[in-house]
């Protein structure tokens, strides 16, 4: 996804190598106390990284807060998830690109959605106000073109149900 992916635990090296190389996880970060998640996390956006972080434990709600998304696993203690901008409902690593996936598509869609209405009432406001004289829209015209507006927006975010993620 091009994206560079960090763990950050407080592991020994050995069993976080363990660990990372078994999820396909290249920077590794281990032997850190529960306090410096945060101050790490600090670190890597202060060198320009925009960090979302994944955590399930009391010891990750600082970094979750810290990072630019945080993202718990509904596993973790309670305020991990309170912690937490985006709680994942299974504990399955996964689900991680799946958010991400679903998040670019919903962004996608938010971004068509402005267009369709921005060019719907840049079209039909003029002729709704007679700035051409020879075209007029009655109000029951310009009301059904509004609804179509709000239909067509309804139905391209619903195209998301469908989306494979």
């Amino acid at each position: 996804m091009g994206l560079e992916v960090y763990m950050i635990t407080g592991d020994n090296s050995k069993t976080a190598k363990a660990i990372a190389d078994d999820v396909g996880i290249d920077m590794v970060i281990s032997d850190v106390m529960p306090q410096d998640k945060a101050k790490k996390i600090k670190e890597l956006q202060n060198s320009g990284i925009s960090v979302a972080m994944v955590g399930d434990g009391i010891n990750d709600s600082p970094a979750l807060v810290q990072s630019n998304l945080g993202i718990a696993m509904s596993s973790g203690t309670d305020i991990t998830i309170e912690s937490g901008d985006l709680i994942l409902m299974r504990d399955d690593p996964e689900d991680v690109i799946k958010a991400i996936k679903l998040s670019k598509k919903t962004m996608s869609k938010v971004k068509q959605n402005m267009f369709w209405a921005l060019f719907y009432n840049s079209l039909g406001i003029p002729l709704a106000a007679g700035v051409i004289s020879s075209i007029w829209l009655t109000p029951e015209i310009a009301a059904g073109a509004m609804a179509l507006s709000s239909i067509s927006v309804v139905l391209n975010s619903l195209s998301l149900r469908k989306a494979k993620l």
